[in-house]
């Protein structure tokens, strides 16, 4: 299915829920269901259901990334040697040490998150109504897909890119300042600044800036 998708029309996020959606014909929670299991017994087959997804997600999101951004080539076997984050890593077609650190902090990261956000609230609410694992994830990304919650990821770095494209590198405080207030006067918001005022540092961001120095320690975390 994902192999026969326009790539270049279709934004990864959509192909990710349109596959996960599709996942649901193997979902055993679904099959034991109709069944007429004990309700008692519900939560081991949404266990299996979650661990199966979990296990699926690489390859899904590798070939979603190769067909987008690398003209379709091979995601290659799972190296059962490897832990979850480094199959991962090489199914995208990378083999740096460094960067398969940095995605196996940042995946530890996110997966220590909370409940409220849009696409865990989503997947919780989904989820009430009795919808297998699949169906519930594939609805909490397209949550996540919004420009208020995980778009702003995106968002945020094709606005600094235009910044810097604009202005230069090693821009000066006045004219980041001066360009900012330019956007926002314009009517656009700022991409990625829509968040609660958190009363105390994410523990994420020390683990990250760690992370980088101990790699590049002689370029700005901020670059």
């Amino acid at each position: 299915m994902l192999n026969n998708f326009p790539s270049q029309q279709i934004h990864p996020m959509s192909q990710l829920s349109a596959a996960v959606t599709a996942l649901n014909t193997e979902s055993k929670f679904a099959q034991a269901y109709a069944q007429g299991i004990k309700k008692s017994l519900y939560w081991e087959y949404v266990y299996e259901d979650a661990m199966d997804l979990i296990a699926k997600l690489p390859v899904v999101a590798a070939t979603i990334y190769r067909n987008t951004y690398q003209d379709g080539k091979g995601i290659g076997a799972i190296d059962t040697m490897k832990d979850w984050s480094a199959n991962f890593t090489s199914m995208l077609g990378y083999d740096s040490n460094e960067f398969t650190e940095l995605m196996r902090l940042y995946l530890t990261i996110h997966s220590d998150h909370e409940g409220g956000n849009v696409s865990a609230h989503t997947v919780h609410l989904v989820g009430s109504a009795l919808s297998d694992p699949y169906l519930s994830f594939a609805a909490g990304m397209n949550g996540l897909a919004g420009p208020l919650h995980g778009l702003a990821n995106q968002e945020v770095l094709v606005f600094l890119t235009k910044m810097k494209q604009e202005l230069g590198d090693d821009i000066p405080d006045a004219k980041v300042k001066e360009y900012v207030l330019k956007t926002l006067k314009s009517g656009q918001v700022i991409p990625g600044y829509g968040h609660a005022v958190l009363r105390k540092q994410i523990l994420g961001i020390h683990v990250r800036e760690s992370l980088h120095k101990s790699i590049y320690p002689t370029i700005p975390c901020s670059s």
